[in-house]
């Protein structure tokens, strides 16, 4: 292995002054280095892969683990040997993996999500309804982009919305790159004990919810407490925390390019995958540990090393997407971009974002169309230490 004081580091900081932009050092590794070794905070070397092509290769080869892909990476003093958790969807493999994603995928089928529309429009109409009826202001995080995608996974989950401060402050907890292993197994241990009360009122009390469905669904496979506790955990954190940083984030650029809100209102399917892609909040990557030698693109990876494939640096390759650092949407091909990752363990939820964005942003600035920001771009705080990228706070105002 390279001795750390010679391997580059993890490049993880933004250029100065595009908050929109992923690391200038992918540009370069794309052209000169696509696949490299990088030294990261987690404490190991990896490979770092930046070109479209490899890292979907690296995605859907069944030789790379996902044992990691909790981003342990990026987490200073990580245990690179925890055994992975039953239920665990994101870092299971191969059958423990399918078993897991084949209980909850009906839950999140192109129709099973189009059925969900009208509460969609209905919380994001009801939300701009309290929104306007202040004078003139209001930070679009706390008032719009945070409760939509959490009243949505609350609701389609079986988690009370009253109990949304105590998950949202735990999920911050979870996501951070900052938190010590301490705070983290904190906020996993009260999530998970919460998640556990959860179920056993389920079992007392099903509902029509995807929960209650999971516990009476069981048959001659049914999962294990444990199993639904961390599976429930991790469809709770995933279902609110993307896609709120996607709408405020949006939000901010669509603010930055007001000649662009026409196509979002006119065709917003295809400018939501542009934006998924332009800004792709999974800012680190994702993890995958090679269990066999394989080959990423012109480089030999030997079984037992690790590589970070970079989303964000994908969806900037300039070999698939021409002019790659602007926001055009009408650009071919959207959907081609990987913020949703690809292969075996590709976003369950995708098609839920996108019918949220689309519901929330076409809504948002068809009905106020003077929406501005209301504090100095500078002077916004984004989300530097975090494992899904977004802004803190976003104050705009309208009128």
């Amino acid at each position: 292995m390279t001795a750390a004081s010679a391997t580059p580091a993890l490049p993880t900081a933004r250029p100065a002054g595009c908050p929109f932009d992923p690391p200038e050092d992918y540009a370069n590794r794309r052209e000169t280095a696509p696949t490299s070794r990088v030294r990261c905070p987690g404490g190991m070397d990896a490979w770092l892969v930046t070109r479209y092509s490899d890292v979907r290769a690296v995605l859907a080869d069944r030789a790379m683990s996902s044992r990691g892909a909790s981003s342990v990476h990026v987490n200073p003093n990580a245990d690179l040997d925890e055994e992975v958790s039953p239920g665990s969807i994101i870092q299971l493999d191969g059958a423990a993996h399918a078993r897991l994603r084949k209980k909850v995928i009906a839950e999140f089928t192109v129709r099973r999500v189009e059925a969900m529309r009208e509460y969609v429009q209905e919380l994001v109409e009801s939300h701009l309804d309290a929104m306007l009826a202040r004078p003139g202001h209001a930070d679009l995080v706390r008032d719009f982009a945070l409760p939509i995608p959490s009243l949505v996974i609350c609701e389609l989950l079986g988690v009370p919305y009253a109990d949304r401060a105590r998950f949202q402050h735990q999920s911050t907890t979870l996501v951070s790159t900052d938190a010590t292993r301490e705070e983290g197994q904190r906020a996993y241990d009260e999530l998970s004990t919460y998640l556990a009360g959860l179920f056993d009122d389920k079992r007392r009390n099903p509902r029509d919810d995807l929960f209650s469905r999971l516990i009476s669904r069981g048959g001659d496979d049914p999962l294990s407490t444990e199993e639904l506790v961390v599976l429930g955990l991790s469809l709770l954190v995933a279902g609110h925390e993307t896609t709120a940083n996607m709408i405020a984030l949006s939000t901010l650029v669509l603010l930055e390019h007001p000649s662009q809100r026409d196509v979002v209102l006119a065709q917003p399917e295809r400018a939501v995958e542009e934006l998924l892609r332009y800004l792709s909040v999974v800012q680190f990557g994702v993890l995958r540990y090679a269990t066999a030698d394989v080959q990423v693109g012109s480089r030999a990876v030997k079984a037992g090393e690790w590589l970070v494939a970079a989303l964000s640096s994908a969806n900037r390759d300039e070999d698939l997407f021409a002019g790659a650092d602007k926001l055009d949407f009408h650009r071919e091909s959207p959907r081609t971009h990987v913020a949703f990752g690809f292969g075996a363990h590709q976003c369950l939820g995708q098609q839920l974002a996108r019918v949220e964005l689309q519901e929330a942003l076409t809504r948002l600035f068809r009905r106020v169309p003077d929406l501005r920001l209301a504090a100095p771009r500078e002077s916004l705080v984004f989300k530097h230490n975090t494992l899904v990228y977004g802004v803190r706070e976003l104050p705009v105002a309208w009128g």
